[in-house]
């Protein structure tokens, strides 16, 4: 095939600035926010406004039917539908598949925003706005909210709509910093646990029983306490011993990462990390497990002072998975230590240390742009269940279409870097389709995601699209 002419795509796609930032100020004012089942027709609106722009460029498009949702009051409501949309038939043609989710997190301007964060609002190259980076500004409908349905219904299109993918890619990540551009090959997985402590059968007062009884907050915390050290190591016996060794090969890439140590330190406002080298703190964000305590439910948590004794307790945390840790191992290998712990304790109280499945967000980006020789195959659609790590190879064929876009666009080689939170649905795709799966992020590292004032810089919408048109381009002729 002929070489395509990236100059005047690039002239293209500067000259429609204008219309794809009033595509995304349109996105951005449908408040799709799949946490509140009062929003639901906001999402099935979402999903039908992408729909609508997908056929006129072409695409032919389903609307899948997950079924219901059993909400937490024992009511039901109509899952989103899933949407997948294809662009291309021909069967010659490599088929690429493209993730997204159009779903967005909760906010209001009284949680801090600075501007009103349904509304799309432009200030020093900068847009403002919930979705303006996650995730919308390409496509998807419950990301959020744990993707109910979305397994099922890419299982039993495994030999259809899944049938001849070729490469995978998906966008839900970000840049390791504000400047230069990356390609992400590993994610990390999770296990979620919660520790359950009951004593008494009731809350009491603890100016007439506080020092009579074992208090199940005390249990609790002691417990949760003897999880890590105070310099981050997990203190669970066996654990480490599941961790994939180190080679030369990755500690070079860590050591070639574009990361300032400082102003990573001072991007979180905290005056010491954990890890006193760039190498370290990059692996132990990216290929190291890690241990958080989320919090404990049942606690008197409000303004003010409650004089109570708790009940009954509920700790939660989570450990971040790498490869080689397979979840079922590491479930029984926490477990076991808390029981133990426990049994140190010496407590009458009762103890229920539990290991859940728990929803984690998946997410994903269309593209719709078209190539000689290759197709492109879109599909839409939430997040599932916790799971085992994910690794890619960098140095395959996906990766470097990725890798020849970004020097086109950027004029640098990409950082390749593995990343610490989960997107499970990365993992099935690559089981059903056994094709490779890229993670392709756009967006930058201080772009706010999930938190108040989220926002996408102008120059990234716009070279993103570029970039997006690029890989296509360049991946059409591996």
């Amino acid at each position: 095939m002929s070489e395509p002419n990236f100059d005047a795509i690039f002239s293209a796609i500067e000259t429609k600035k204008p219309h794809l930032i009033s595509l995304l100020a349109e996105a951005v004012a449908i408040p799709s926010v799949s946490a509140e089942p009062e929003r639901r027709p906001d999402i099935v609106r979402m999903v039908e406004w992408v729909k609508k722009h997908l056929e006129q460029l072409g695409a032919t498009c389903e609307l899948a039917q997950p079924g219901d949702q059993q909400l937490s009051a024992g009511s039901t409501i109509p899952l989103p539908p899933i949407l997948l949309g294809k662009l291309g038939c021909d069967p010659k043609k490599k088929t690429l598949l493209v993730y997204a989710h159009l779903d967005v997190q909760p906010a209001s301007r009284e949680d801090g925003w600075h501007t009103e964060p349904f509304t799309l609002t432009e200030k020093d190259g900068k847009l403002f706005g919930r979705g303006s980076t996650d995730d919308k500004f390409c496509l998807e409908g419950m990301e959020e909210s744990g993707s109910e349905g979305l397994e099922e219904t890419l299982k039993a299109r495994k030999d259809s709509f899944l049938s001849d993918v070729s490469f995978t890619c998906i966008s839900d990540n970000y840049w390791l910093g504000t400047t230069k551009p990356c390609l992400t090959y590993g994610l990390r997985g999770i296990c979620y646990f919660t520790v359950e402590v009951a004593g008494p059968t009731q809350d009491l007062h603890s100016g007439i029983y506080g020092g009579t009884l074992y208090e199940p907050m005390s249990d609790l915390v002691w417990v949760l306490s003897q999880l890590l050290s105070k310099d981050g190591q997990i203190m669970i016996p066996g654990l480490a011993d599941h961790v994939a060794p180190l080679t030369e090969t990755e500690r070079e890439m860590y050591a070639k990462m574009d990361f300032d140590h400082d102003e990573y330190a001072k991007h979180i406002n905290t005056t010491k990390l954990l890890k006193a080298t760039k190498e370290e703190t990059l692996m132990a964000r990216m290929r190291y497990p890690s241990l958080s305590v989320h919090g404990i439910e049942g606690a008197f948590h409000g303004a003010g002072a409650k004089t109570v004794i708790p009940c009954k307790v509920t700790g939660k945390f989570s450990i971040r998975l790498v490869p080689d840790m397979k979840p079922k191992v590491i479930d029984e290998l926490v477990v076991k230590h808390l029981n133990e712990l426990w049994a140190q304790r010496g407590s009458p109280n009762r103890f229920n240390p539990i290991s859940d499945p728990v929803l984690i967000t998946a997410s994903t980006t269309p593209t719709c742009f078209s190539a000689k020789h290759l197709k492109i195959q879109l599909f839409g659609a939430t997040a599932f269940h916790s799971g085992p790590a994910w690794l890619a190879d960098p140095h395959g064929p996906n990766f470097q279409a990725g890798a020849r876009a970004i020097k086109r666009v950027y004029g640098v080689e990409p950082d390749y870097t593995r990343e610490g939170g989960s997107i499970p649905v990365t993992l099935t795709f690559q089981e059903l389709t056994g094709a490779p799966v890229m993670l392709l992020p756009i967006g930058a590292n201080d772009d706010m995601a999930h938190s108040q004032n989220e926002k996408i810089n102008v120059t990234n919408l716009v070279k993103g699209t570029k970039t997006l048109a690029a890989y296509i381009l360049e991946l059409a002729k591996a």
